[in-house]
């Protein structure tokens, strides 16, 4: 997720954790555009995604540098829209070239709004062209039509400061006054872990609900800040004792000279939100093979177990075990859940629209 460039700069030194060792349109590969491919894979694969995928040790190098050790004549190159994944859904209104293969980093609200805003196909369906398709795990799939495939998942929790407040355990324990003001979330307009939290108090207390409870969340002092990155950031700087975050938080911060007192992963009613991140080839794609090529090799367990680590975010793909480290220090809710495309199509806009007319109220 966005977070790992500010875990990095906010000191992620400290983790005994071991992290192992642009954008311009490419050209037609051989034998993608008519006919059945031949000879080995060959050309440039362009991978739009978030920056924090790319760079330094990010998920996204190893990938790049592994998959062109694999096939030689192939160059993985990425390019990181600064307005995200609403830059291919206004190209796409506009009939403008996508510059892009294969978007990583795709959640189900943003697959959903694609499809309700887009006449024309954004995604082609994949599925049945991927060999490790049928290796991801059933309970994380956002795509029912078979374009978006997931690559790994988070669980939203709370992390907290054991030593300044108890684990509420609990949505309505939130509400009580001697949690007054301990909690900052982020904005669901604009953040993924912001977002999740909304939905997740949506799945409790449901659509007819959830906006009375927020209204209650609000009065009892919850702070909103725009994402994740300045929500944690006033977390550690001690604004608050508690923080909406993943329950992967201590895979970062462990080892003898941290305080894992104020690491501590805090499920609400025994359940953690899954965030799940998807990838799909763009219908317009000029490489396609080499997109469903890509894709095929993000699934192979060597991948997942290296993603896993760098993106610090649990695998897709039953069985894959990262890391001793990993198994002791990422923590998954007794019962996960989430809403699926079908939950989410019609109402996910709404949802956040009438939360944000709420929030911008108070």
């Amino acid at each position: 997720m966005k977070r790992r460039q500010f875990l990095q700069r906010a000191g992620a030194g400290v983790a005994s954790a071991t992290i192992l060792a642009g954008c311009t349109a490419a050209p037609v590969e051989q034998g993608t555009t008519t006919g059945t491919p031949t000879g080995p894979p060959s050309g440039t694969l362009t991978v739009a995604t978030y920056s924090s995928f790319t760079g330094g040790d990010a998920a996204g190098t190893w990938l790049k540098s592994t998959f062109e050790t694999e096939y030689p004549k192939v160059t993985v190159e990425f390019t990181t829209p600064e307005n995200g994944f609403n830059q291919f859904i206004q190209r796409k209104k506009q009939g403008a070239p996508l510059g892009a293969d294969v978007y990583v980093g795709l959640n189900t609200g943003e697959l959903v709004r694609a499809d309700e805003q887009l006449d024309d196909q954004l995604f082609r369906v994949v599925e049945d062209d991927l060999e490790r398709s049928d290796s991801v795990k059933d309970s994380l799939q956002i795509d029912p039509d078979g374009r978006a495939l997931p690559y790994d998942t988070g669980y939203i929790s709370l992390v907290y400061d054991e030593d300044a407040v108890r684990n509420p355990g609990s949505f309505d324990a939130l509400l009580e006054p001697r949690y007054q003001s301990d909690l900052i979330t982020q904005n669901a307009q604009q953040s993924d872990p912001g977002r999740a939290f909304l939905l997740w108090s949506i799945h409790e207390k449901g659509p007819g609900g959830y906006l009375d409870y927020w209204s209650n969340l609000l009065d009892n002092g919850v702070r909103v800040l725009s994402d994740w990155e300045p929500a944690y950031q006033a977390y550690t700087n001690g604004e608050a004792p508690m923080v909406v975050s993943y329950s992967t938080d201590q895979v970062y911060y462990h080892g003898p000279d941290v305080d894992m007192s104020k690491h501590q992963v805090g499920f609400l009613n025994d359940q953690g939100y899954a965030n799940p991140e998807a990838m799909a080839v763009f219908d317009d794609a000029q490489n396609p093979r080499l997109g469903r090529l890509f894709m095929d090799f993000v699934l192979s367990e060597r991948a997942q177990a290296e993603i896993a680590v760098r993106n610090v975010q649990f695998p897709a793909v039953e069985g894959v075990t990262p890391s001793e480290e990993f198994s002791e220090y990422a923590l998954e809710p007794p019962n996960p859940v989430t809403f699926g495309y079908d939950e989410l199509a019609g109402n996910v806009d709404a949802w956040i629209d009438d939360w944000a007319r709420l929030v911008a109220s108070n």
